[in-house]
């Protein structure tokens, strides 16, 4: 249970860290111009921290959840299995979805992808090596 909480919380914080990232860099903040006329003008930090840290207890438990049912013999590729999961719910279907109903650049649409699959990666591949469902 203390591991799950301690991976749980670095999950969350490394979350918010590279959706900083992601979304604050030059490139970035180029590429999603087009969203510049219904962007809030300002973030608020504590809701952000307090909303990562809730994704990052939740994708711990619903990777142990699976972790019997995802594919690979390995913590690894158990991990890399239910970052492309959660890549495909989370990151493919909210492009999908820009992609039908805005008129988005492809770029923009294509960074989404490619930056998402790291995130999930990361995050995978963390939860992959260092939770493991009781036994």
């Amino acid at each position: 249970m203390i591991r799950y909480i301690v991976v749980s919380i670095v999950g969350g914080i490394l979350f918010g860290v590279l959706d900083g990232v992601i979304n604050a860099n030059p490139l970035a903040q180029r590429l999603y111009r087009v969203y510049q006329p219904i962007a809030r003008p300002s973030i608020d930090p504590v809701a952000g921290i307090l909303i990562d840290l809730v994704y990052g207890f939740v994708m711990a438990g619903v990777f142990l959840l699976l972790y019997t049912s995802l594919p690979g013999e390995t913590g690894l590729v158990k991990g890399i299995s239910f970052a492309l999961l959660v890549w495909f719910f989370r990151v493919v279907m909210y492009v999908a979805s820009q992609w039908m109903m805005f008129t988005i650049p492809g770029e923009a649409l294509l960074y989404s992808l490619v930056t998402g699959l790291g995130e999930m990666l990361i995050l995978g591949v963390l939860y992959g090596l260092s939770l493991k469902p009781a036994t």
